[in-house]
């Protein structure tokens, strides 16, 4: 094999090489921005400024929520909700009622209870309370009965129920799902799942997309990077087999 021949096909594997590099580029590049731009449609950040939803969600931390319907909401959930009624600011609650359920504290063991059947609620504030006073409230058609995760903290439903709706929000309040908290860095993750209220009837509501983008938008950063660093070493290989 002459020595012309073995040049000729190095330098064609590096120009694959380089054209391989381009193309992680720009796959790379529509992975990264499109994450993006979907979060960017699907999401909104919130600040949460008090301690009502501690320790899931502290005064000070930055969260992420989806857009959802009111209608897409489940026991269990976190929402972000905007109500007069409750004053000019959106607020952060937990859903642990929906239409039709009776809600009641506490049992004999302090826990909470939806049509009679007790809920185990691990993510509670630092007291564990279902609550610091008994109440019983039944959730008319249409409307979410919602609670703070620090129950001796929290102005909640607890607090409306002398009105009509014992202290229920109309879905149509609903503007956001809390997927995960975002900053400050250290505490940053998703919220921990609702399975206390998984054995009811229609379940807990799924994950948003926040993790495939998360991974889409990774996978997009290392791929740039990686072709960016491989197409100039195919670059310079190149001119050497030339010379």
């Amino acid at each position: 094999m002459t020595t012309a021949t073995t040049n000729g096909r190095t330098a064609a594997r590096r120009g694959t090489g380089a054209t391989l590099a381009n193309v992680a580029v720009a796959v790379g590049a529509v992975l990264f921005v499109g994450a993006f731009a979907w979060a960017a449609l699907l999401y909104r950040p919130y600040a949460v400024p008090t301690d009502s939803m501690a320790p899931t969600i502290r005064a000070g931390e930055r969260v992420l929520a989806e857009r959802v319907d009111g209608d897409d909401v489940r026991r269990g959930d976190v929402v972000v909700f905007e109500d007069p009624l409750w004053g000019d600011l959106p607020m952060v609650k937990r859903v642990v009622g929906v239409g039709g359920d009776t809600v009641a504290c506490c049992d004999a063991d302090g826990r909470l209870t939806v049509n009679g059947e007790a809920v185990a609620e691990h993510y509670l504030g630092p007291s564990g309370d279902a609550s610091g006073s008994d109440f019983r409230a039944t959730v008319p058609e249409g409307r979410i009965f919602l609670l703070g995760d620090h129950r001796s903290h929290s102005v909640d439903s607890r607090s409306q129920l002398a009105g009509e709706a014992d202290g229920a929000v109309p879905r149509g309040a609903v503007v956001a799902r809390v997927d995960a908290t975002v900053w400050p860095l250290g505490d940053a993750g998703s919220l921990p799942r609702p399975d206390g209220f998984a054995a009811l009837p229609g379940g807990v509501s799924e994950p948003g997309p926040l993790p495939v983008l998360l991974w889409a938008a990774g996978a997009g950063a290392l791929l740039v990077l990686g072709g960016a660093a491989g197409a100039p070493i195919a670059r310079r290989a190149g001119r050497r087999t030339r010379h």
